[in-house]
Formats: structure tokens, C-alpha cells, sequence
């Protein structure tokens, strides 16, 4: 009888064990089974959730007028987007290559509700196309990480920066700071530098993408033993330029350039095959190509002599600067308004914008040079030198300088 009543209550204490298991068992499936928290998603800050996004590329010869009809805007909507742009973006200036997107209703007819065009990498432009059409303009928050390289040059320095798998940019930079300083043909083999930088980023859903490199905030080149250093400084928030260790500038009275370019497509030269006509003739300027639209700076203090446009020089602007020294700048997109003749400039100052205006096949700025009324090279002058640091910023710039020494250094 025991016995049968052992069994009994053992059987009774796994029905019982069996049961909270099965409960348990229960619970989990439930707290399996809750909706994973999807994170909203967003396109040039636009919640995309419940729409359909289109991304594309311009093609060669297509307008903005005809990407927005092949996504059912009429040609009603279309001339109203246009009225809207004036001011703010020229349509016509849609080129081919160039990224676009197109942000359509999840519907039967799926008609474009946004229309966004890149113009860079960081630049954008929405058309706002539901409603009472709005345009604006965007920018894609950039990233900027600070860096530092060094390198010692056994043949040239464009080589070893790519041996050092470093940005080509960073030789262009380098070039245009020691500009008046180094004569970069006469770079010898034991030479080198150390360069504290900008490297610029920008994140797109979870992606990210290098933009190039920023500013150079300092460097060191060593050449034939001797250093030369250079800090970058802010004397107002609108313009900075290199100085040296004292203070002093590295440039001359000029700018090295006029323009933040991406590269120089075509030196002065007495002889050069033009691109465009493909006639032997000289290139008595410099040309820098650059973004379309990229501000034009007077390279130093003067007064505007012409601010005008002819057929092969498009919109273009002079300015003399003193007795000895002129120069002009073509083929901007636009020069910039109040800029006219008789109006005085300050080195820095914005003349206009660039462009691809007159006999050019691409966006650049030629920029001539005159010296005592003859078209010269500005590389090869001995021109006055830059002022140095204001005596109010002196101070101020020292202790920068002391902490762009010690990174450097390190």
C-alpha cells in the first residue's frame, strides 16, 4: 500500500513539473513571436516608408524636364517647377552623369513626389513636387577626421605619395602652400614632409563614402636640409591663409590661386594645342578646373577695369591692381553682383563663380596674369611678399601655431 502511494505522489509531482514546463514553454513562444521595432527610413531627410525610391543617373542629352515626364509630371507641372528653381537652381544646369532620385507615391499610377539632383558629392537640390511646389536646397552632413602622414622622397613627390597610398590631392596642396617657397622641379631625392590633414567622409544609410581631402592644417617639408613649415590660420571667419613658424606669410602679394581647385588643367605656355579649335597657339593664363559654381577670389587688392562677357572669353572680370600688375578671370559661370567697373576689390573677395562660359569645354577659371601691360607666367615672378599676422591675432595665432607644432611633431 505504501508503495502504490509512493508511486502515486511521484507520478502527481512530474504531472505537476511537466505542466510549469509546458507554461513556461508557453510564455517563451509568446515573447518570441512580439514584432521586431523596424527603424523609419529616410532619403535626403525625406520619410521613404511607404513610398518608392528610383535612383538613377543623368544620360547624355536628357533634361530634368523629361525625367520628371517619364515619372507622370505634365508639362503644366513642369513649367511651374521651373518658375519655382529661379534663384535658387538654373534646370538647364542638369548635367549628364550627374545623380538624381526620384521619390514616387506607392500607388497604381506611382507619380513623383520628389525630385532630388545632386550637384556634388555633398550638394543637393529637392523639388518638393506634392502640393504647392517648394525647392530647396540640401547638404549631406560631412564627416572630417583628422590625419597625419610623412614620407621621405626618393624620386618625385607625386610617386611617393602613392607609395604611401596617399591622396594625389595632398601633392596639389603642397605644391600650391610651398608655391613660393620650394621649386617642386627641383625636389631632390632625401627630401620630405610631414602633413597634418583633413579626410572627409560622408554617411548615407549605414554606407560610407571618402569625399577627398580637406584642408591641411600643417605641414613640414624638408628640402636640401632645410625646413619649412606651414600652419593655416582663420584671421577672420571668412578667409585663412599659410603662415610660417614666425608668422610670416608664405605666399606673396598675390594668392597662389584663384580659386579652390581641383587640379591645374592646362599651365601658361607660349605653345599649346587649344581643345576646343585645335589650332597651335599660346596659353598665356592658368587654368584651374574646379565644380561648376565654386566662388572666384580676386588674388589681390585692386580696382574692376571690365566686368563683361565676350564670345570667346565668356563672363569674365579684370582688375588692376597697381601700376605694375593685372589680371582676369574667364569663363565664369556668372560674375557676381555689384562687381562692375570701378569697383574696388580685396584680395579674397568674390568676383564671380565658375563656369564654362565662351570657348571652354569644361567648368574652369583661365586666370592671366599681367606685368607691366605683358601676359606673364605668375609662377615664375618675383613677386612683393603677403602682409603677415595682424599684431591683433599674433598672439592668438602663436598658440595655434605651438599646437599644430606639437601634433605635427608627434
Amino acid at each position: 500500500m505504501k508503495k502504490w502511494f509512493g508511486i502515486l505522489v511521484m507520478g502527481t509531482a512530474l504531472l505537476f513539473m511537466l505542466a510549469n514546463i509546458n507554461k513556461d514553454k508557453k510564455t517563451v513562444d509568446k515573447l518570441e513571436v512580439i514584432p521586431e521595432i523596424v527603424e523609419p527610413s529616410y532619403e535626403y531627410n525625406i520619410l521613404v516608408d511607404s513610398l518608392i525610391v528610383i535612383k538613377g543617373f543623368v544620360k547624355s542629352g536628357q533634361t530634368m524636364g523629361e525625367i520628371l515626364y517619364l515619372n507622370h509630371v505634365d508639362h503644366f507641372e513642369i513649367n511651374k517647377i521651373v518658375e519655382k528653381s529661379k534663384g535658387i537652381f538654373d534646370v538647364r544646369r542638369v548635367n549628364t552623369g550627374k545623380k538624381y532620385t526620384v521619390i514616387c507615391a506607392s500607388d497604381s499610377i506611382k507619380k513623383a513626389q520628389y525630385f532630388i539632383y545632386e550637384i556634388d558629392a555633398t550638394n543637393y537640390i529637392v523639388f518638393d513636387l506634392r502640393g504647392d511646389i517648394d525647392v530647396y536646397k540640401g547638404k549631406k552632413p560631412v564627416i572630417v577626421k583628422l590625419k597625419n602622414a610623412s614620407g621621405i622622397i626618393n624620386s618625385s613627390l607625386s610617386l611617393t605619395m602613392t607609395e604611401k597610398e596617399l591622396s594625389p590631392r595632398l601633392t596639389f596642396e603642397l605644391a600650391t602652400i610651398y608655391a613660393w617657397t620650394i621649386d617642386f622641379f627641383k625636389i631632390q631625392k632625401g627630401d620630405s614632409f610631414k602633413v597634418y590633414y583633413e579626410d572627409r567622409y560622408i554617411y548615407e544609410n549605414d554606407k560610407k563614402t571618402y569625399l577627398g581631402i580637406g584642408k591641411i592644417l600643417a605641414a613640414e617639408f624638408t628640402h636640401k636640409g632645410q625646413n619649412f613649415y606651414s600652419f593655416y590660420y582663420n584671421e577672420n571667419e571668412n578667409f585663412g591663409d599659410y603662415y610660417d613658424e614666425k608668422g610670416k606669410t608664405l605666399r606673396k602679394a598675390f594668392l597662389m590661386a584663384p580659386v579652390d581647385y581641383k587640379r591645374i588643367s592646362s599651365r601658361y605656355s607660349k605653345r599649346r594645342k587649344h581643345p576646343v579649335t585645335g589650332r597651335w597657339k599660346g596659353h598665356f593664363g592658368t587654368d584651374y578646373a574646379a565644380e561648376r559654381g565654386t566662388p572666384i577670389w580676386s588674388t589681390a587688392n585692386g580696382t574692376i577695369i571690365a566686368a563683361t562677357f565676350t564670345k570667346n572669353n565668356g563672363n569674365y572680370v579684370k582688375v588692376r591692381h597697381n601700376s605694375t600688375y593685372t589680371t582676369q578671370y574667364l569663363h565664369m559661370s556668372k560674375i557676381k553682383p555689384g562687381i562692375r567697373k570701378g569697383v574696388h576689390v580685396k584680395q579674397g573677395d568674390i568676383i564671380g563663380y565658375v563656369g564654362s562660359t565662351g570657348l571652354a569645354t569644361g567648368p574652369h577659371v583661365c586666370y592671366r596674369f599681367w606685368k607691366n601691360d605683358k601676359q606673364v607666367d605668375p609662377f615664375k615672378q618675383n613677386l612683393p611678399p603677403g602682409d603677415p599676422i595682424k599684431g591683433e591675432n599674433r598672439e592668438a595665432y602663436m598658440i595655434a601655431k605651438d599646437s599644430l607644432m606639437n601634433i605635427l611633431m608627434n
